[in-house]
Order: structure tokens, then C-alpha cells, then sequence
């Protein structure tokens, strides 16, 4: 009874996780590359609350985006 019961709750456990995964969807407005030419993700106004895309992805993202 109690593997059973360790069994279906692991079960449990993962399909709770599976809710978990990434949507397709950014967090901040300025981490969507589609997004980086607009005033609101270009200094200064993306300084004031650190949400420029600087702040928010790696150089490598950036560049690479920018580049191809």
C-alpha cells in the first residue's frame, strides 16, 4: 500500500510540473526582440526600472539578433 501510494503521488508531482514549462510568452516587454526598437525599451526611459534589453538578455542574444 505505501509504494502504491509513493507511486501515485509522484505521478502527481510530475504532472503538476508539466504546468511548469515555458508558453511562449516574455516576462518584460523589452526582452521580445520585436520590441527593442521602441522609445520605451531604449534608454533613458528603460534605465529608470532596469528594463532595457541589456538588463534583460545576454549580449550574445543581442548581437546575434541584430547580426542575422
Amino acid at each position: 500500500m505505501k509504494r502504491f501510494t509513493t507511486i501515485a503521488l509522484s505521478g502527481l508531482l510530475m504532472l503538476s510540473l508539466t504546468g511548469c514549462g515555458y508558453d511562449g510568452h516574455f516576462r518584460y516587454a523589452c526582452q521580445d526582440p520585436a520590441n527593442w526598437e521602441k522609445a520605451e525599451c531604449k534608454p533613458p526611459i528603460c534605465t529608470a526600472n532596469g528594463a532595457c534589453p541589456e538588463d534583460l538578455v545576454s549580449r550574445e542574444e543581442i548581437e546575434g539578433t541584430q547580426n542575422g
